[in-house]
């Protein structure tokens, strides 16, 4: 009789632990978001309420929050594939390896032990499918612009869903030379390729396994700013409705899903003040949607929020005590797309472009003289500028990472982080901590400081990979 009660608590206790443990896992990876960008966003969100304060994100107000050391293994200040893969694998790297170790060895990734356990797993992003953080999770090369083996790597994976912008390089090799298309391959492996979220809903129901893309045409490095969107345009939101969908269907139970907001790091990169608030709160949008399905099965369900890294070491006042966010409201384009509006007033001109048709491209494009009054100091800066490039025709482009600007848009973008008193010290990454929020099963893993090597390890704790 004892040893009846004993089995019956054994098996009672493993019930329990079992009953606690994450069946639906979302891991959110705001690429470049360090603290300041989600206390940005949040006090950029409460000056539009026209108070003092902020306005919370959702992912903000999870009952645990913390923060991560974001090293990697050769340098205090990480790139993305290095934070990619100690996300992913919970080990640390060199900069620019994929998914390997020092020795460029492979390193089990926690979508793969997710996999491996019968989970179905997708990986998701705003940007390319083959950039680095996705990559992170699915592929294992040396050299995080080897593209083209990334993406063979993705069927090697074998996950049931993908989605980001497109593919960088289908049919280049990373020696240069030329490859068969990464499509048809991806095809003959089983996946169904949907350009366009109304793609998907037509094809989602009979495919087995799901590569969302951007419409035919449309860019592949990514999708759309959050700022720059037009309808039918792709969106992060969308992109997690998707996988959520398609890992569920025919009852399906128990999944994996990451989901990366890449291109907050992109507007870091450029010191876009409001693209990168904005993107932000973009990414905010698609948790919302992870939250619903938390909802449902609270149970059973973790949501973790974090970054790979801070970029551009943006800095919330810059010397005087006030700070004016609202002022970005009234910027209705990205650098990119502001840098691209003047290029096609200078050809529409042959380059015979007037202050006075300047001044209204900049009052439209970013408010300035319309709904914000700017300086003398500041209207010399952009006078200065246009009078280089327009009159005297030095068009010096400003270069960052994933942008190349017209001077006058980079001399813009100055001044309207002036206005809203935001600083940066670098167009680069910077080695701060990084937030951490969590909320469902296990979420208490993740209460106290930890490394970014520690997430991974939590999640397959909780999940119980």
């Amino acid at each position: 009789m004892k040893r009846l009660i004993h089995v019956l608590l054994f098996f009672l206790l493993v019930q329990v632990v079992y009953g606690q443990q994450a069946k639906y896992v979302f891991y959110f990876i705001g690429d470049g978001m360090g603290v300041n960008q989600v206390n940005g966003a949040e006090m950029y969100q409460g000056e539009l309420d026209g108070r003092i304060g902020v306005e919370p994100l959702l992912f903000s107000r999870f009952p645990v929050a913390s923060m991560a050391s974001t090293f990697s293994a050769t340098n205090s200040v990480t790139d993305s594939s290095a934070a990619g893969t100690a996300l992913s694998t919970g080990e640390k790297t060199y900069n620019g390896a994929i998914g390997v170790d020092m020795d460029k060895a492979p390193l089990m990734t926690i979508a793969e032990r997710a996999k491996k356990a019968g989970r179905r797993v997708g990986v998701t992003t705003s940007v390319s499918v083959d950039h680095a953080t996705p990559a992170a999770f699915y592929a294992h090369q040396p050299d995080r612009n080897m593209y083209y083996e990334i993406g063979l790597d993705l069927i090697a994976a074998g996950f049931d869903f993908y989605a980001g912008g497109g593919f960088l390089k289908p049919e280049t090799r990373a020696d240069g030379t030329e490859a068969p298309h990464l499509f048809p391959i991806f095809e003959e492996a089983g996946y169904t390729i949907a350009r366009g979220y109304e793609d998907y809903k037509a094809k989602s129901g009979s495919s087995d396994k799901m590569i969302l893309i951007q419409k035919e045409g449309a860019p592949t490095h990514s999708i759309p700013y959050a700022i720059d969107r037009e309808e039918g345009d792709l969106t992060l939101a969308q992109i997690t409705e998707s996988a959520v969908s398609f890992l569920t269907k025919n009852n399906k139970k128990r999944f994996f899903l990451m989901v990366e907001g890449g291109k907050i790091d992109w507007s870091c990169h450029n010191n876009d003040a409001a693209t990168t608030l904005k993107e932000v709160v973009d990414m905010d949008e698609a948790v919302k949607v992870a939250y619903e399905f938390y909802k449902k099965y609270p149970k059973e369900t973790l949501i973790v929020v974090t970054a790979d890294h801070e970029t551009g070491g943006m800095s919330l006042g810059t010397g005087r005590y006030e700070m004016k966010l609202s002022s970005l409201e009234y910027q209705q384009s990205s650098l990119e797309i502001l840098s691209a509006s003047i290029t096609d007033l200078r050809k529409a001109h042959n380059n015979q472009v007037s202050w006075e048709q300047i001044k209204e491209l900049l009052g439209e494009k970013m408010g300035f003289w319309k709904q914000l009054p700017i300086s003398w100091e500041q209207e010399k800066k952009l006078r200065d500028e246009y009078e280089n490039s327009f009159v005297k025709n030095k068009q010096e482009f400003v270069e960052s990472l994933y942008s190349r600007t017209e001077p006058l848009a980079a001399c813009a973008k100055n001044v309207m982080s002036e206005i809203a008193r935001v600083g940066w010290t670098s167009g680069g990454h910077s080695a701060g901590y990084v937030p951490v929020y969590a909320i469902g099963a296990g979420a208490n893993l993740f209460m106290g400081t930890m490394d970014n090597t520690d997430i991974p390890k939590r999640i397959a704790k909780a999940a119980g990979y």
